[in-house]
């Protein structure tokens, strides 16, 4: 019996270059959850560190670690291809002269 690939998986190896090996027959592993994340986080150090883009992709990436380390590695992949594509898309993007304020939870 075959057992179906996850299509954020399948698309995190098309935007990843094809490094990502997809095995049909297996669930993805730690080891494929921190590739994909190190490869995300390669484009994120492309842009400065105030880029509001970067800085959702980082959120992103930093909770994919959280579900790898949930073991929940199908989850921490999906993560990291947002970032791949929050990174690739620039979605984010601040006009001159605005900032980007983050409240702490005691604000």
């Amino acid at each position: 019996m075959r057992r179906s690939i996850p299509l954020t998986f399948v698309l995190l190896a098309g935007f990843l270059g094809g490094s990502t090996q997809v095995w049909a027959d297996s669930e993805p592993t730690r080891d494929d959850c921190v590739t994909a994340v190190e490869q995300a986080r390669a484009l994120t150090a492309e842009l400065p560190a105030d880029d509001l883009s970067r800085y959702f992709a980082e959120r992103d990436l930093h909770q994919a670690m959280v579900e790898a380390g949930n073991g929940e590695f199908d989850d921490c992949l999906e993560a990291a291809a947002r970032a791949t594509v929050e990174m690739r898309e620039r979605r984010h993007t601040l006009q001159p002269g605005e900032t980007l304020k983050v409240l702490q939870a005691h604000e």
